[in-house]
């Protein structure tokens, strides 16, 4: 399995050519909680996290913790928990920032997170 940036998420078997999930746009969110190591806050935000499979314009979603991988200069691990999200264009994007499900999670987990960073990448 293939680990990608120390998100914590594996692809699955890969090799350098392999095509990657079909997307037009990737969100990658970065979650750190109020309580570092704190194992039911990050089981809670996790399965906060779960509820959002039910949007259906979410082609793939993948949540994870730091990946236990070399320690290096690059790799920021300081981060708690992870989402990576593809979706097939910006339109679905912004229908699951306003989907009600979305605005549940924020409502109902916001409450276990100190800082929250987003990368949102069009593929090309």
């Amino acid at each position: 399995m293939m680990a990608i940036g120390g998100a914590g998420a594996a692809l699955g078997p890969t090799t350098a050519s392999a095509a990657p999930p079909t997307a037009a746009l990737v969100h990658h969110v970065f979650f750190w909680l109020k309580n570092p190591g704190a194992a039911a806050d990050r089981a809670q935000l996790i399965a906060g996290l779960e509820t959002l499979r039910a949007i259906p314009v979410i082609r793939t979603l993948l949540i994870g913790t730091p990946a236990p991988t070399e320690n290096r200069d690059v790799v920021d691990a300081s981060y708690d928990v992870s989402e990576l999200m593809y979706f097939d264009n910006a339109a679905d994007q912004k229908t699951y920032q306003d989907h009600e499900i979305h605005q549940a999670f924020v409502k109902n987990c916001s409450h276990l997170w100190q800082r929250v960073v987003v990368y949102d990448m069009q593929t090309v």
